[in-house]
């Protein structure tokens, strides 16, 4: 993983939150196992391990409330309307502790969205502003299957080495609203995909835009366990969150 030692603040190793409140359904790879972490949670855990950074886990919606200053950057693989009790019991998200998350993205807090992450206020649409700072709003999925993604930044931290396209076996969201501003780097290829939502000219799946002053990044990717072990993702992944650091160098 050829990535910048990932300093934090003051020179310190930088401290990500790991956020995976699951509101209707709770995907698998955030489901704690017996020892309380997450497929997920160990493979960032890890991840980290090699590039410089640690995490802290959270599925409680009142840590919004509480410092985020202390975060180096916010990754988020949450599910449903986050202002509603959680599948797991913990404190909802309040509507000050929102307000705050995006405030402090839009003041310069790095955000890093995985899969489910475009699903909150997707009942408000393009008025949302959670949706808006992500850059785009769920829509539906069909059945898992396999599909491709069509490289459309190479440049893109993680992304070289990953040829022109790569395939993979997942669940594939389709979306909507997209932000005009934002950097595609992978696109949905939706040619011999089945379902309804799928019947459509390729469009953005994983993504870098700014929202004021604060770098956001998005992958739709991530729903299997074998997809968050696979090295394209993890390189993908890692890049993501060391582009949206701010200490990275290069913009949308």
């Amino acid at each position: 993983f050829p990535l910048r030692p990932a300093a934090g603040q003051d020179g310190k190793r930088a401290k990500l939150l790991y956020f995976t409140k699951s509101v209707i359904y709770e995907h698998s790879v955030v489901k704690p196992g017996s020892d309380g972490l997450s497929h997920s949670d160990k493979i960032l855990i890890e991840l980290g391990k090699k590039a410089g950074f640690d995490v802290t886990r959270s599925k409680d919606g009142s840590v919004l409330d509480g410092d985020l200053d202390q975060y180096d950057a916010l990754v988020f693989y949450t599910c449903g309307d986050l202002s509603q009790p959680s599948i797991q019991k913990t404190p909802p998200v309040s509507a000050e502790g929102k307000r705050r998350l995006v405030e402090a993205v839009a003041a310069g807090k790095p955000f890093v969205g995985i899969h489910s992450a475009c699903y909150w206020g997707k009942e408000a649409g393009a008025d949302d502003p959670y949706l808006r700072m992500v850059g785009a709003n769920f829509i539906a999925h069909g059945a898992q299957q396999e599909s491709g993604m069509r490289v459309v930044s190479p440049k893109f931290p993680g992304v070289e080495g990953a040829g022109q396209s790569f395939r993979l076996l997942d669940e594939w969201y389709a979306m909507k609203d997209f932000d005009d501003q934002m950097r595609v780097i992978l696109a949905q290829d939706t040619e011999g995909m089945e379902g309804p939502m799928y019947q459509r000219p390729s469009f953005p799946a994983t993504w870098a835009r700014m929202h004021g002053k604060g770098r956001v990044f998005f992958t739709s990717m991530g729903h299997r366990e074998d997809v968050w072990t696979n090295q394209t993702f993890q390189r993908i992944l890692l890049g993501g969150i060391d582009w949206a650091r701010p200490s990275a160098r290069t913009g949308p």
